[in-house]
């Protein structure tokens, strides 16, 4: 969700209203995912590497969290939206610590949409921490080395639970997925939007939708199917 902050320098105002003005399209997107009957949904909110912003951006983030939690948990749990929070949540305020709990608490039984908010996350944190599980669970013998598979590998990460994303979108008009989901995004479409998150609209996320539809989704096989040599039956 890239382009808050010059969103708000476009209009001469602080980085702060542009992180605000990204909660409406945040609010958008859950809904029309949660009406068209997407499965999953994360949203990549604070990066690991967003620590090292200014101080007084990086609280006003923390206490706009905060505040979206508060007010629209009840909301999401109507919805049958499942919430989960992924990344480095001992790095969190004690205070949202234990609103992100608390969320996740009440929405755990939800069989909507699953929405994962990641904060403090990185790709690369993300596959460190899953290897440091895998070498515990062998400090243990309870898993032999030679017997790691990606399946053990992909089991140990963050989203372990959730199918790979289909569908990357990324607004602000870079071209990079800045350390979001390595591990994840192998075969998944990428989406690259010139517009800024806090104009992302739905004629926007339709837009995305329809590249998708028109992608062929080969996972590095053939398609269509060859046809079947000389001398071997068809089926």
């Amino acid at each position: 969700m890239d382009g808050n902050g010059r969103w708000a320098a476009a209009r001469g105002l602080p980085r702060h209203a542009g992180h605000k003005a990204g909660i409406s399209p945040v609010r958008m997107v859950i809904q029309e995912c949660s009406q068209r009957g997407v499965e999953a949904l994360t949203l990549f909110a604070f990066s690991s590497e967003n620590w090292g912003r200014p101080s007084i951006e990086v609280s006003g983030i923390m206490n706009l969290f905060l505040d979206a939690l508060e007010r629209e948990t009840a909301q999401l749990h109507a919805n049958r939206v499942r919430v989960r929070i992924v990344g480095e949540r001992r790095t969190l305020p004690v205070r949202l610590q234990a609103l992100v709990a608390a969320a996740q608490a009440q929405t755990a039984g939800n069989d909507g949409l699953r929405l994962q908010l990641a904060v403090s996350y990185g790709g690369r944190w993300d596959i460190v921490q899953a290897n440091q599980r895998l070498a515990e669970q062998c400090l243990v013998g309870a898993l032999n080395p030679r017997d790691i598979t990606e399946a053990h590998f992909a089991g140990a990460l963050e989203l372990a639970d959730v199918p790979d994303p289909d569908l990357f979108i990324r607004t602000g008009g870079e071209r990079r997925i800045s350390n979001f989901l390595l591990w994840n995004l192998a075969y998944t479409e990428l989406y690259f939007s010139d517009g800024l998150w806090p104009d992302f609209s739905v004629a926007h996320f339709e837009e995305a939708l329809a590249f998708f539809a028109q992608r062929e989704r080969r996972f590095g096989l053939t398609y269509p199917p060859p046809p079947p040599a000389a001398g071997q039956a068809g089926s």
